[in-house]
């Protein structure tokens, strides 16, 4: 499987959803309003969109993993 430089941009915006997510359910603390003004503010709420964006694409790469281990296989 060939990564190309949007998989690791998806991949590394997915996991700093889950890492702000795991802040979130353990602690009650949002790192990505806490650095860009709140939850309201114009920039978290371009991140947490281009998580959510980056989230969707991941799931193109389902595909891709099923290709890699059907080829490797054979």
């Amino acid at each position: 499987m060939q990564a190309r430089p949007l998989d690791w941009t998806a991949l590394t915006l997915v996991i700093i959803g889950a890492i702000n997510w795991g802040l979130i359910g353990f602690f009650k603390f949002d790192l990505v309003a806490t650095l860009f003004g709140g939850m309201d503010s114009l920039l978290s709420r371009i991140v947490y969109a281009l998580v959510g964006l980056a989230g969707l694409y991941c799931i193109s790469l389902y595909s891709k993993l099923g290709n890699t281990q059907s080829t490797t296989n054979k």
